[in-house]
Order: C-alpha cells, then sequence, then structure tokens
C-alpha cells in the first residue's frame, strides 16, 4: 500500500479533527501543518509530532512529497486555497461551507475542471451517518407514500466571546454569514441529501441577539421549494440561550410521519404497522452500529468515515463519496439564502 502524505492548511478548532482522522487510516501520514497566525500550526505540529509546520499554504502546495490536504481555514479563503491546491497536483478535501460567496465557488470549480484526475471533496460528515443513510434510503423508496411537509429546526448559542475568538467569525467579508452557513450548514445539507435538488427559495435573517458583536445574521428562516415539487421551511438561530444545542426534522407523507432530532428518530408512524415496528428496529441498529458502508469500504461515522473514503478515492482514481461539485451546490443554496434575504426576491436556483 502507497503511503499517502498530507497536509493540513489552516490549524485552528476543526484541524485535530482532521488530523486524528487521516491517523485512522493505514498508511497515511499527516506531514504537514500551516496557519497564519505565527505559532498556531507549531504549536498544534508539537502536540501530534508533525514533522513541520509554516505560515504559507503554498510551501505544502510546492512539496512534492504531499499528496493532498485539508483546507480548514476560514471560508472566504478555501476557493483561492482549494484552486491553487488543485492547480499544484493535490488531492483536496474542504471543510463546510465550501466557500462563502459563489465567486470563489466558481474558481474552485473551475480549477477541478483543469484537473479532473484529482480528487476534490467537501466536507459533509453526516450523510455518512448511519441513521441519515436510512433515512434517505426510506424516502427515495416511497415509505412515505407521497411526502407532503417536510421542515427543519436548528437552535443552537454561539456567545459574544465565541464571536470574538477569531476576527473572521461574524463577518460578511470572511465568514460569509453565521448561523446558516456555519452551524446549520450540515442541517441544511442533509435536506439536500434526504429530498434531492432545490428549485428555488426565499428567506429572510435579523440579528437579534449578538448586534454589538458581529454584522452578520444569528436568525433565519426561508422556504424552499424542490424540484419535486415540495416546500420546506428552515429557520435556525445562534441566540438559543435556554437549549443551546437543539436540532429537529419532520416529514409527514400521505403514509407516513416522522419526528427526527440529533439525527435520530423521537417519533414515527407509517400507516403499515409493520414498517412502523420494522423501521424501530432499523434505527436500533443504526445506534448500535459505529461503521458504514460507503462505496466500497467499511469505515466509521463522522469524519473518520470521510476522511477515509476521501484516501480510499485518492488510491482508487475515483469520485469521493461526497463530490466538491456536490458540496458546491449546498454552498451555492446558502449564498441564495442570503440574496434572498437582501433583495427581498425568491431566487432560482
Amino acid at each position: 500500500m502507497k503511503e499517502i502524505k498530507c497536509g493540513i492548511i489552516g490549524s485552528g478548532v476543526i484541524a485535530p479533527v482532521h488530523l486524528e482522522s487521516y491517523r485512522k487510516v493505514p498508511g497515511v501520514t499527516v506531514r504537514a501543518l500551516c496557519d497564519i497566525v505565527p505559532g498556531k500550526a507549531q504549536a498544534l505540529a508539537d502536540k501530534y509530532g508533525v514533522p513541520r509546520a509554516c505560515l504559507d499554504y503554498h510551501e505544502i502546495l510546492n512539496d512534492p512529497e504531499i499528496d493532498c490536504v485539508s483546507v480548514c481555514t476560514d471560508h472566504a479563503s478555501h476557493g483561492q486555497i482549494v484552486a491553487d491546491a488543485l492547480d499544484k497536483g493535490k488531492h483536496v478535501i474542504c471543510e463546510k461551507c465550501l466557500t462563502a460567496t459563489d465567486t470563489q465557488l466558481d474558481l474552485a470549480l473551475k480549477a477541478h475542471k483543469r484537473n479532473p484526475e484529482r480528487v476534490f471533496a467537501g466536507v459533509f460528515q453526516h450523510r455518512f451517518e448511519p441513521a441519515n443513510i436510512l433515512l434517505r434510503k426510506m424516502i427515495r423508496e416511497g415509505k412515505f407514500g407521497t411526502l407532503l411537509t417536510a421542515s427543519l429546526n436548528v437552535a443552537c448559542l454561539r456567545t459574544d466571546e465565541y464571536y470574538n475568538s477569531d476576527p473572521w467569525r461574524g463577518t460578511w467579508a470572511q465568514e460569509g454569514g453565521s448561523v446558516l452557513i456555519n452551524q446549520a450548514v450540515h442541517h441544511f445539507d442533509l435536506l439536500r441529501y434526504f429530498l434531492g435538488e432545490i428549485d428555488s427559495l426565499c428567506a429572510s435573517y435579523s440579528n437579534r441577539v449578538h448586534q454589538k458583536t458581529i454584522e452578520t445574521e444569528d436568525t433565519i428562516n426561508a422556504i424552499l421549494k424542490f424540484k419535486n415539487g415540495m416546500h420546506v421551511t428552515f429557520c435556525a438561530t445562534s441566540g438559543s440561550f435556554a437549549v443551546p444545542w437543539r436540532s429537529g426534522f419532520f416529514f409527514t407523507g400521505t403514509q407516513g410521519y416522522l419526528e427526527y432530532s440529533e439525527f435520530k428518530p423521537v417519533f414515527w408512524k407509517f400507516l403499515d404497522e409493520t414498517l412502523t415496528e420494522e423501521l424501530g428496529k432499523k434505527f436500533a441498529e443504526c445506534e448500535e452500529s459505529k461503521a458504514i458502508q460507503a462505496g466500497k469500504n467499511y469505515y466509521g461515522t463522522g469524519h473518520p468515515a470521510q476522511i477515509a473514503d476521501f484516501i480510499d478515492a485518492v488510491r482508487d482514481s475515483r469520485a469521493p463519496f461526497v463530490t466538491g461539485e456536490d458540496s458546491g451546490e449546498t454552498a451555492r443554496a446558502i449564498h441564495a439564502c442570503y440574496e434572498s434575504a437582501r433583495t427581498g426576491k425568491w431566487i432560482q436556483l
């Protein structure tokens, strides 16, 4: 098995998750870390025994021994870094949200078109979780009958201290938004994963709690019209002091109903009582399972699963489970929500 050598660009809170996930994959080593803040990459390198740290990500891209990179920086820098990495012949996995604007997204996607032989993945690790895979299968197989309504609510808390911890947080220029593009992005992506492509949308946002701290939204609402004809409601806030984290999906069909909270079913009922009982058992098996099937290999859940799939895609010269292009469609829909809120118009995707 050929050794795969990786670099991680950005040494903030998500970088150790990538580092530890790479370590779970046989034949993979992290050779270099980077961060523009002096000492930040070196401190992480010292903690994990990574041989090299630098301030300029081009040092990693110019290293011929590095096969692939994780992009773990602020949203606004993703597009340029991804494009530079692909053009330098590196395989790339980029954290959510793939980019902060459509312009940056186009930059990354055009670079992949120039370098189609390179693997380009966008991080949406919740697509690898067994219960989410089961729910998608249920929907696609018509277990709900005709789906009539769906809704998603995300309530979380981000404090002023959180937003002040990094200068890019809560800014339009560097984060590209707040609660939607950062905290609720995975849940928003799962709507696409479960229901298919979005046709058009309208949205509104406000800053209800963090007016003195951030310039972006801490509360957002949207109506999404999917290409299958469904209208879906979405709302999220980062000002929930009473409940610092809670999320819930609700699906109503002609044949079944499901309340799905924290990626777990909390109530479900189908006209077919056998199906109601059967699905209870299947969801219980998902809870017990710590591994999933993605492509041809058996992986653990979450980030380790996605990193393992990424490395497998590099070795097998295949597309990853979550491609950069697919991840980019979620980013484009998020950008459209912000555009709709600013203009007061429905946006066609």
